[in-house]
Formats: structure tokens, sequence, C-alpha cells
């Protein structure tokens, strides 16, 4: 029997706890029986249980009490209550207390194993959401990955990988949508590997001209073109012992492609001008934004070279799939901004929080990062609200574009429109909030009240 389904159940009625006791162990769990909270206690405190079926109303210790004196101790097991007299704000309040779940007697064999099986679920997601928050912050306490922010499943699941990836030499391509951090991820890589106290040398391959990019990836001898008056070290040769991280590797030419995968395999270089190759000890990890198989499938890059290439990939999930990061990327920037910037920015207000994690982030952490900059330096307070947004052009059901066509030529119907559109943009970015909404408007109170009227807001 697996520490997984030990249950303890807790309930002053002899006849219900010989019930839930055989309906939970035909089912499997390892029961333990308890006629109180304060018995239960004693149990729970030599064998901590991960799963119990409590009572609400009992004598000398309700279930409320047990699960306020169970916060005190370092072990959270899933609480599941149960009563046949509670009211909701009975439920609401141990619910608060830290209940996982209420369910009102008298209920079905059915219904009390289906609520178990989700505790399970439920138990078995929080030990593994521990396990790999543990998992980034031993990361994140490295200088390699403390600019990474990640709290979401995806990125602590990336993360995890990208720690093993770190200890062997293979090459890694890195995909990922523009702005979602491949470079911040090839940088981790390195500091955590055996290469770290040498170069890690960044390169995006889309920003040298094609024909300089041979002589800078291998570098040249004197004499090799007009202008060559001096040898001169190419990437390969100032990354040696490093890493050589490509960005962009998708718009590496054909014709150089074919001489990285000699790199690759050789583990030489060729000097542009010299006849002679040279030993090169370097790391190759690459990213690109592109679709490569797609690329591989048109003809644009070469599949020998992508299978080179892509011995591991790393994929980073766009801004919008793990927008639980958002909160804690916000927190991050404003801490960076303040520091930089000379700023004292405190928070964001919830209606401006709102609008950013509504927002489908194209752009991903470099558009939220651009986005609160700007806010920051508009903001009049020491806090971001939503007006301060404005200009970021955030997407909202109710934040249209208010320059767009009226179907009307009379001036005074257009300003009642823009009126009414910014009334509802304002209620519902103060969450309804009307004395909050007149002061986004600047306007009075009652002048509010009565535009709402006059348009039925």
């Amino acid at each position: 029997m697996t520490d997984k389904k030990r249950l303890l159940i807790i309930d002053d009625e002899e006849n219900m706890r010989h019930m839930l006791s055989v309906v939970t162990s035909k089912a499997g769990y390892q029961v333990t029986l308890a006629e109180n909270g304060e018995q239960a206690l004693a149990i729970q405190s030599k064998a901590p249980f991960p799963f119990i079926l409590c009572d609400l109303k009992m004598p000398k210790m309700d279930g409320l009490k047990f699960i306020q004196a169970l916060n005190k101790g370092e072990e959270k097991p899933v609480i599941i209550m149960m009563s046949a007299y509670a009211t909701i704000d009975d439920a609401v309040e141990v619910m608060k207390a830290g209940a996982y779940d209420f369910i009102a007697k008298p209920f079905k064999t059915a219904e009390i194993l289906l609520v178990l099986e989700k505790a399970r679920e439920h138990y078995a997601l929080r030990n593994e959401n521990v396990q790999l928050k543990e998992q980034v912050r031993k990361l994140q306490g490295t200088n390699s990955f403390s600019e990474i922010i990640a709290h979401s499943k995806k990125m602590c699941s990336l993360l995890q990988l990208t720690e093993k990836v770190a200890k062997y030499d293979t090459t890694v391509l890195i995909t990922g949508e523009s702005g979602t951090g491949k470079e911040l991820i090839a940088n981790g890589i390195h500091q955590n590997s055996q290469r770290k106290d040498k170069p890690f040398i960044a390169i995006n391959c889309a920003s040298i001209p094609e024909n300089l990019l041979e002589s800078e990836f291998f570098g040249y001898i004197k004499g090799a073109f007009t202008g060559a008056d001096h040898d001169r070290k190419g990437l390969f040769e100032e990354a040696d012992g490093g890493t050589l991280f490509l960005d962009e590797i998708g718009e590496l030419p054909l014709g150089l492609q074919v001489k990285l995968l000699r790199v690759l395999q050789e583990k030489e270089i060729r000097p542009v001008g010299s006849t002679r190759s040279r030993k090169t000890d370097v790391r190759v990890l690459t990213a690109t934004a592109r679709d490569m198989e797609k690329e591989v499938k048109d003809g644009r890059f070469r599949e020998d070279l992508y299978y080179r290439l892509n011995v591991l990939t790393l994929k980073l999930p766009p801004l919008r799939e793990r927008k639980e990061d958002i909160p804690h990327l916000c927190a991050h920037f404003l801490s960076m901004l303040n520091e930089q910037m000379g700023l004292s920015i405190e928070e964001i207000a919830p209606d401006a929080m709102s609008l950013l994690l509504g927002r489908e982030w194209k752009g991903n952490i470099r558009e939220l990062k651009n986005c609160l900059e700007r806010a920051a330096i508009v903001a009049e307070t020491t806090q971001i609200l939503a007006t301060d947004l404005e200009g970021a052009h955030l997407e909202n059901p109710c934040n249209e574009q208010i320059n767009e066509m009226f179907g009307t030529f009379s001036l005074k119907q257009a300003k009642k429109i823009i009126e009414k559109k910014l009334i509802a943009k304002a209620l519902a970015a103060s969450n309804g909030n009307k004395s909050m909404a007149a002061r986004m408007l600047e306007i009075s109170y009652p002048s509010l009240l009565a535009k709402i009227k006059e348009y039925m807001v």
C-alpha cells in the first residue's frame, strides 16, 4: 500500500465512520478512524496522512478548529470536509481555512470516491509543483538562471530539462517565438556546464551581411582579401573551449551551412585565405523562431545540418501559454526599472494587471518589458494604473480603436459614440467601480452617472 492512499476519517457518528471505512477500503485506501478533532490531531502528529475526510460538526473539536490547528504544522494534507447541516457561509469558511473540497451529507458512494480521486490528482500535482519550484529555486540560485522567471509548470519543466542538458556537450536547438528568451536559456546552459569559465559568445546570424559571414565565423589570414592587413580570429576561435550561440540559425545561407556542418563533424576550422585547418573545441547552441522542418522541406536549410543541430530541442512557450508568470515577470521588470531609471513604482493596480493578463503578447517577454517601461515612465503615482497602459494598445473587448469610422459626419453623434465607448472601457477596466471610472475619465461622479443613464452603458 502506497503512502498516497493513506486516509484518515474523522466523524463522531460510528455508523458514518463504518460506512466510509468499508467504501474507501474497497477502493484501495488504507484507512484510520478518529471520533473527533482532538483524537485526529494526535493521530496526525504521529503519522501524517496525505488525505483526510472530516466532519464539520463534532464535539470537543469541530472540523474548522481541526483545520486551523493543523495549519500550524508543516504537513499540508488534502482535507475534504463533510456536513449535513452546514450553510454556504460554513462551506466558504472551511474552504478559506484550507479545506480542498466540501460535500454535503447524505452522499452517494460514487460521489465520495470521485472526490477522493480528484483529491489524489490535486495532491500529485501539488507535490510535482513543489518539486519543480524547488528545482527552479536551485537553478535561480546560480548566476546563469537568475534572469529567468519561471513559476508556470511549462517553464519549470523546461528549466529542469535545461539543467540536465547543460552537463553534456551535445548540440541544442532552442526554438520559440521572438522575445521568448532563447539567449537567456543558451547562456544558462553555458553557465551550468563545464565550460562556464570559458567564453560565451552570442551572434545573430541575420545581423551579419552574407558576404562577411564566413570571415566572421572562421576568421581570415593577412592578405586573404583587400583590406585584410592582419590575421583575425573568427567567432569559433574566440569561443574556443567555451560556447558559441548562433541565434536565428535559419537565416544562414546554404553555402555556409555546408561549412558549418563540416566544422561540427570534424571539429576544425579553416580561416579565409588559409590552406591549413585548425582544431577547435566549441560547444554550439543554436536558436530559431522559424519552423525548421518546413525550411528543410522547402530546400532553404540542409537536412543533414538540421539533424546535426537538432540532437535535442528546447521549445520555449510563448508568454500567452505561461500567463501565470506575468505577475512575477512584472515584479522583476519593475524592480529592474526602478533601479536603472531611478523610479519608485511599487505595484500594478488590479485593473491594470487584468489588462496585462488579457493581452496575447505577440512580442512575448520583450513586448511586456517595453510596455511596462513606458507605463512606469508615464505613471503619476507609485502605482501603474490602467490609464498608464493606454498607449500600449492592449487588447480588450471594450478597448476598440476610437478613431474608427463612425458612420456619420455629425460631430455631435461622433462625440456621443466616443463618450459611450470610453465610459464602457473605463467601467470594464475598473471592474464596474464607478468612482474609479469617473477618476479615469476625469469627470465628476454625478456626471458619470448622468452619462451612464443617457447612454444606457
